[in-house]
């Protein structure tokens, strides 16, 4: 991919020296994504992987939002799950460290793809949500394998099944991030630890991920493939297409389990 451009599916890239920095741009959309920018995304990682001239890759989003997710006015089908977890799975494999730089809501799939990097680092007022079961789907890209990993299955479940907001400052109590900062100071707080990356022992942060991700998360590419499963029926459902209906119109969804 080109350096400096932005890619059909509305992902940003910029190398400035060691690091890369990836920005979900689709602002208007609060940075929601079809398939191909879960696909561009996953592809943008992949590439970085191999050039060893990057040390560190930040991920954020554009504007107020860091994703809301997958863009439920596109068409959301298999290939968008596949996809979304195709760019999780890239995250977690890549050898360089990658920081989400999560400026604001981390929604449904944005969410997933947030906790699948290494380091998470959000300004105080943003805040995490698996919101999915509100649209009748469930958790994918990863989050049923990564969530309960970082705050236990009772916390994993009250995320999934109630899809209660987060607010960083508790996500980061629980341990589902690493910090949140002030918003007055979380560009100054990125930048630091960007710089930090970028100048640390590239071969000694590849063992390291690659150790804490084998110990941590050993059953992450089953996940995906359970939830790839689960959401190709879900996607199918009447309940999946309520809660679309819904969502649309503003209003509360009818599910009736069909």
């Amino acid at each position: 991919m080109r350096d400096g451009t932005i890619t059909p599916g509305g992902i940003g890239v910029l190398r400035d020296g060691a690091v890369l920095r990836l920005t979900l741009a689709r602002p208007d959309r609060l940075n929601a994504l079809g398939t191909a920018g879960f696909a561009d995304l996953a592809d943008a990682v992949d590439e970085a992987d191999a050039d060893d001239g990057v040390r560190v890759i930040v991920l954020t989003g554009e504007g107020r939002a860091f994703c809301a997710g997958a863009d439920l006015d596109t068409v959301v089908d298999a290939h968008t799950v596949e996809a979304a977890g195709r760019a999780a799975l890239a995250v977690r494999r890549t050898d360089k460290p990658v920081l989400a730089a999560v400026n604001g809501a981390a929604a449904g799939a944005g969410c997933s793809l947030a906790l699948a990097c290494d380091l998470v680092l959000a300004r105080r007022s943003a805040y995490f949500l698996l919101a999915f079961a509100g649209v009748g789907l469930m958790p994918d890209a990863g989050a049923t394998a990564v969530v309960p990993a970082a705050i236990g299955r009772a916390r994993a479940m009250r995320m999934a099944l109630l899809g209660e907001r987060i607010p960083a400052p508790t996500a980061a109590e629980w341990g589902l991030i690493g910090e949140a900062v002030d918003d007055a100071d979380f560009d100054g707080a990125v930048a630091s630890m960007t710089a930090r990356l970028a100048s640390g022992p590239p071969l000694a942060y590849a063992r390291i991920k690659g150790a804490v991700n084998e110990a941590a998360l050993p059953e992450l590419t089953r996940a995906l493939e359970t939830e790839r499963q689960g959401q190709a029926a879900l996607l199918r459902s009447g309940d999946f297409a309520e809660g679309v209906a819904a969502f649309r119109d503003r209003r509360d969804a009818k599910f009736t389990g069909r």
